[in-house]
């Protein structure tokens, strides 16, 4: 695939993914509430929890990103460097120009948030600038830039919301099925849907999370693919990413902000770690950027 061709199926495969995690969860609404015999409450408490999660994501979702990572805002007299990069990509990219954030951390890792382009910030480490030419520096701003372009925040933001909301379901469900007044008919059909009802709510977290990690994946991608058409050298991210492959772990991170990062922030301990790893391998995401 050429740089034009990747960036429209990556786009496609994540239009996909959003909507099957969308119809999963909203078969949990249902059945909730089929247990207490209105289908409509269950879509009722559906709605409620996803305009109290969204809400929360939409105001404060990027603060408490930024607070929970230790970054602080700089201005372009500390990071100059940093600076021409963010302003020459962002008029590249035609988007406002993003706020400039460092965490001061010897690791090589990069992230971007907020909610929309207008009320976007691009945070790198301390130890990135150390590290990175200015090739591999504009690669990674264009990357984030790509993530800024694209809403791909607004889209992973939405997706802990659906996560949320899958636990909180599946707790529901599992607490109040045996205190339910609803009167189950001992016939097969009704058998049926009890226990595909109890292992929906069982699994629900799990599929969830395995959800949230295929679009963070599929999101990496297409970053990455957009990055390289921005600076038109795929070279330079392919570069940094080798170097930031090398220390990427980062103190302050966990599995809550982990899909945001350029790379995995989060130390593999097994190879279920990897599985499981919000971020395709990066010796791929280099031999696709080097193909292109």
């Amino acid at each position: 695939m050429n740089i034009y061709d990747q960036v429209s199926w990556n786009k496609t495969k994540s239009y996909i993914i959003i909507f099957i995690f969308i119809i999963f969860i909203s078969s949990l609404g249902i059945f909730l509430g089929w247990l207490y015999g209105s289908y409509i409450l269950g879509f009722i408490v559906f709605t409620i929890a996803a305009v109290i999660y969204s809400i929360i994501a939409w105001i404060e979702g990027s603060n408490i990103i930024l607070k929970a990572t230790g970054a602080r805002e700089v201005t372009k007299a500390e990071y100059p460097h940093l600076f021409h990069a963010i302003e020459g990509l962002s008029i590249a990219a035609a988007i406002p120009i993003p706020k400039a954030y460092v965490i001061d951390d010897e690791s090589l890792n990069a992230f971007a948030t907020g909610k929309d382009p207008k009320n976007a910030s691009i945070t790198v480490t301390t130890g990135l600038l150390k590290k990175l030419n200015r090739q591999e520096l504009e690669g990674v701003v264009a990357h984030e830039m790509s993530h800024i372009k694209n809403y791909d925040i607004r889209i992973m933001l939405f997706s802990v919301v659906m996560i949320g909301m899958t636990i909180l379901l599946s707790h529901i469900i599992l607490r109040s099925f045996l205190f339910s007044d609803r009167d189950r008919e001992n016939n097969n059909f009704t058998i049926i849907i009890i226990v595909v009802g109890i292992i929906l709510a069982v699994l629900a977290p799990f599929i969830a999370e395995l959800m949230k990690l295929a679009i963070s994946r599929k999101r990496e991608y297409l970053a990455d693919a957009n990055g390289a058409l921005l600076t038109r050298n795929p070279e330079g991210l392919a570069s940094a990413l080798e170097k930031i492959s090398e220390k990427s772990e980062l103190k302050k991170a966990d599995k809550a902000t982990a899909h945001l990062f350029i790379a995995s922030p989060l130390k593999a301990k097994s190879f279920f770690s990897n599985l499981f790893s919000t971020h395709p391998p990066i010796d791929d995401r280099i031999k696709k950027l080097r193909s292109m």
